[in-house]
């Protein structure tokens, strides 16, 4: 059985500046509460790989991995994968953007499956990236809004 997470948030804020700020991964430990660092490793064209580093769990653990996001502003979509799985078989991540009347729909969907091995099951992860990305999303929403405040931006929202 694999596992298979959506979520969404809608932020008040123009798609321009949510696509830019989000695909900014450079500096996601200014988005994300939960990584301490990235270090891109390449980018060619719209293709990035980086090693993400997240702050220690409550068992004193740090994790890290290596990812590749392939962004495509035209489709409004974003498609990243785990290159260093870790406990996880897989772990495929797309992200989606749209424009609606109440600034930019942002969804990610997560599938994954993870290892036999694995200290945790596919239920568990899927409860635990449903939980994890609600905290994550809100968190990025209230960044952006006040940055697009900060720009004056929320007026462009009715452009």
């Amino acid at each position: 059985m694999a596992g298979h997470t959506q979520n969404e948030i809608t932020i008040a804020a123009p798609l321009d500046l949510v696509w830019d700020i989000t695909n900014d991964v450079a500096n996601w430990t200014q988005l994300f509460s939960e990584y301490a660092s990235v270090e891109i490793l390449s980018q060619e064209g719209n293709k990035t790989s980086f090693r993400l580093t997240m702050h220690p769990d409550e068992n004193g653990t740090v994790w890290s991995w290596v990812s590749e996001r392939e962004t495509d502003r035209d489709a409004l979509t974003v498609k990243a994968r785990r290159v260093e799985t870790g406990p996880f078989a897989y772990m495929n991540i797309r992200w989606q953007y749209e424009k609606v009347p109440a600034g930019t729909r942002m969804v990610w969907t997560q599938d994954f499956e993870m290892k036999p091995e694995a200290p945790v099951d596919d239920d568990w992860m899927t409860d635990n990236i449903n939980r994890n990305s609600k905290v994550q999303m809100a968190l990025i929403r209230d960044r952006i809004e006040k940055a697009a405040a900060d720009q004056g931006s929320a007026a462009a929202l009715t452009d």
